[in-house]
This record gives structure tokens, sequence and C-alpha cells, in this order.
């Protein structure tokens, strides 16, 4: 079966990025990419506060916080009282374990699925507090019922004191049906952390009406804002259990101050976050959703079909707007989280071209990205470049 046809390319979004034209960046989902508008924005926040530092951080920075956490707050359906600022979505999960009192007796639950560092944080706080992390396997693919069963049999009421599940995962693409599965473990009292890493800016979401007891998800891989902003969101019961992981002047003022206050930290990417949704919205969200989640169906078909993947195994998303697709790559490649950042850079230094390469299962994964300054040729030259690139290197 033949790749289905590219969308037409957004006039002018290319443009907007200061991305190195000798480059096919395929990789929109690890760093995203800063555009052009946005990184003045931030770089005049910076000269702002080197004309006067004293008066950058003395007089209205925690006001201007809170208005930009209200305006993000409002573009993810989250509730801004509710929600704080962070560095990223690691810095949140770091905050929730940190909340989640444990003893010798409990677990966190992750499937597998988990981003790396998430699972790193987990065995961390578990190691610490005599607790245990269990993984439970899901399959890919899998129908929304079968997550929701699978997830559902390896809760232990009593003993799982925190799930921690995607919303969209890295590694394997994968959107979770996270209302329903949220909704399950809250019939035996278990809190659950979302973990929605991917979802700003590529998927339409609301967050209060997942109503999990921690959501947290990056606005810099999608949403267009500098690197160093995301958004976590806690039910009001766990508000004034959320300590910050460290201790700042406003301290006693609770949360999401105490989070967000934090002397010298670089604050600019924050307040720069909301000229990324500007343009989002200039360039036309839906059209932005549309044309990624197409291009990105047309770099797994013709990647695929040049690895010759068979159609039916290349995993497909649950939803239509997902702007990343995985294709397995040969057997025996990439099996080990080195192995596959040895191939991701052996293919960045032959081939130009930045991708995510992932080992999932004892298998390698291909992660292609999609975003308004790529177009289907770079997808088309990959494709036919790749499979000798692969044969010699495992030669």
């Amino acid at each position: 079966m033949s790749a289905p046809e590219p969308p037409v390319t957004l006039p002018g979004a290319r443009l907007l990025f200061s991305l190195d034209p000798g480059v096919s960046y395929l990789n929109h989902g690890s760093f995203g990419a800063v555009p052009i508008g946005v990184q003045r924005a931030q770089q005049r926040l910076r000269d702002e506060i080197e004309s006067n530092p004293l008066r950058f951080f003395a007089q209205g920075l925690s006001d201007r916080v809170i208005h930009t956490r209200r305006h993000i707050a409002s573009f993810l359906g989250a509730d801004p009282e509710l929600s704080a600022l962070v560095p990223n979505a690691t810095t949140a999960v770091s905050l929730v374990l940190n909340s989640v009192r444990l003893e010798s007796a409990d677990e966190v639950l992750l499937t597998d699925h988990s981003y790396g560092a998430v699972a790193m944080a987990a065995r961390r706080r578990c190691r610490r507090a005599g607790a245990t992390v269990r993984t439970v396997a899901l399959p890919m693919p899998a129908t929304d019922a079968e997550l929701i069963s699978r997830v559902r049999a390896a809760l232990r009421p009593g003993r799982t004191k925190l799930l921690i599940i995607d919303q969209l995962s890295s590694a394997t693409a994968m959107a979770f049906p996270v209302r329903e599965i949220v909704a399950a473990a809250h019939e035996h009292e278990i809190p659950v952390l979302v973990d929605a890493a991917h979802v700003p800016g590529m998927l339409p979401v609301d967050v209060a009406s997942i109503r999990a007891d921690f959501w947290v998800g990056n606005l810099h891989k999608w949403a267009f804002a500098p690197r160093g902003t995301a958004l976590l969101s806690v039910a009001a019961g766990w508000r004034r259990k959320i300590e910050p992981l460290v201790v700042s002047w406003d301290q006693d003022q609770g949360y999401p101050h105490a989070v967000e206050s934090q002397g010298t930290v670089d604050y600019t990417p924050w307040l720069a976050a909301p000229a990324g949704l500007f343009t989002l919205r200039t360039l036309g969200w839906e059209e932005v959703r549309a044309h990624n989640a197409a291009l990105a169906a047309y770099g797994q078909r013709v990647v695929g079909e040049a690895l010759e993947v068979p159609v039916a195994e290349l995993p497909q998303p649950a939803g239509p707007d997902i702007s990343m697709r995985i294709v397995p790559l040969p057997a025996g490649l990439a099996t080990t989280a080195p192995e596959a950042q040895e191939l991701r850079q052996h293919i960045a230094d032959k081939l130009a071209v930045e991708t995510a390469v992932n080992a999932w299962g004892g298998r390698g994964l291909l992660r292609l990205s999609a975003q308004v300054y790529n177009r289907a040729d770079e997808y088309d030259r990959f494709a036919e470049r790749l499979p000798q690139l692969l044969h010699d290197y495992r030669a």
C-alpha cells in the first residue's frame, strides 16, 4: 500500500524557526524548537533583567508569574489556583513523589511505557522510603478497554500509594485513556499522577475534567515555549501537601507560590511562554495539529515501507491529532538504551537527520515527529538512505 498524500505545507512556517537548514530535524518531540519571535521575546526579558536586576526581581515579578500561570492554565483547562509553573515534567514528578507519603510496605505503580527519568525518580524515592516500584506491562498496540483492564488488575488497594500513567508516552507514542484510568484508581482511593509531557500544544486537553490528583505537561515541546516551561496541576486535596524541592522566601505562602518562587532561577522561559501560545494561535492551532499529524503519518509510512515493515506492524495512534509515529527497527538493532543512543547519533552524523531511537520491549523503535517546519521530502530522503545505513551499520 502506498503512503498517504502529505499535507500542504503551511505558508511561511519554516521561516519562523532558526533551525540549521543542513539538518532534517525530525525530532521535535525531544526538545522542541523555539520560534524566532519567542526567542526574541525571551531575550527582551533577559535584557530587562540585566538593565536593572533588583527592579526585575523585587518589583512585580510575582504578579507577572501569576498572570503567566493563569494564561497557560486557561489554555490547558486547568485551575490556575491549583497549578504551578515548574521547569519541566521531571521536576514535577519529583515534587509529587516528595509529597506522597511512602512506607516500607507501600509501592508506586508504573507502566513499561513510563519515561525513563520518571522511573528513575520513582525508584530513588522508593529506595529512600523502603518502598517498592512495580511495573505493569501493557501491549502495543492495545485498545482502551485492554489498557484500562490491565491497569485496573495491577492496582493493589492498600499498597499502591501512587499510580503514574502517561497521557501520551514518549518512547512508544501511545495515547492512554487517562480519564478512565484515573476513575478506576480512585475507586480504591489510589492517587494518580498523569505524565502529559507531550500533550500541551499537540492534543486538545481539559485538565480539570481528567480529575487526576496530579497532572503535568511541558510547554516547550509542542506549544512553542522556551525550554524550562511546564505546568503542574494538583487536586484541591493535595494543595497543602505539595512541598517545594528547595525552600525559598515564599515558603510560608504555600503552593503554588512556594514552588514557583525560587530566588534567582531563570523566569524568562515562563514569562515568554505566552508568546509561544500566540504563535500557535496565529498559525491556527487546528491547522497545525492537522498538518503535523498527517505529516507524521506520511513519514511513518514511507520510512516503514523502506524498511519493509508490514503496514499492519506500524503502530497506529489512538487519536487523529498525534504528531509522533513509531517505526519498528529490524530485529537486533537498538535493543538497549545505550545501543539506541549510539544508533541515533550514527544517523545524525551520517545522514544529517535528527530522530529519536528508543529501546522498548527488547526492540528498537524509531520515533518520527512532525512539526510545521518539516516537509514531506525530508522523510522521503530519509527513507531512501536509511536502509543502506542500517545495513552497513550491522555489518
